[in-house]
């Protein structure tokens, strides 16, 4: 099972400002969704409580919640009290690969064991971001593709989609 970590970052690594991303980027959407649709997304309580109530759980993936809140409900989702106690049931689906959608400390946990990176690099640092992704080690991980598109109307900064191996 490969255990996919997928992410959008600025380039100062900001990835959330008061639980929220802290831009529109509607091309990232889609291709999040194109990604992970059909798959398991894990992901932690306070991602979960960011994500729009009627975009919850994410459609057509099973959604798997971490927190350590044992009262915590997530109506159609599935909650554990660890990584390694999700991982261990994501074994049970039997599925090529699974995907960490986040936040902050559910990618600090997951990097270490993370065998792929699929990031979205925003061309833009938001200075007043509360939330971040670790430094991508180059010593640990290899390019293995990159795709570049402007700003457009619909999508007001440059990005860019970047999928990492772990060496």
């Amino acid at each position: 099972m490969i255990k996919t970590i997928i992410v959008a970052k600025a380039m100062n690594n900001a990835i959330g400002k008061d639980n929220d991303l802290p831009w529109k980027l509607p091309n990232d959407m889609r291709h999040f969704k194109q990604i992970t649709t059909g798959h398991v997304v894990i992901m932690g309580r306070k991602n979960y409580e960011s994500i729009p109530t009627k975009f919850r759980p994410l459609p057509n993936r099973t959604n798997i919640v971490l927190t350590r809140q044992s009262n915590f409900e997530a109506p159609g989702c599935i909650t554990y009290n660890s990584l390694e106690q999700a991982l261990e049931y994501c074994k049970l689906f039997n599925q090529e690969e699974i995907f960490i959608i986040g936040g902050e400390d559910i990618y600090r946990q997951s990097l270490p064991i993370a065998d792929k990176l699929i990031v979205t690099e925003v061309g833009f640092n938001f200075l007043d971001a509360d939330r971040f992704f670790p430094e991508i080690d180059e010593a640990v991980w290899v390019e293995s593709g990159r795709q570049f598109f402007l700003k457009d109307e619909r999508n007001p900064y440059n990005h860019e989609f970047v999928t990492y191996i772990r060496k």
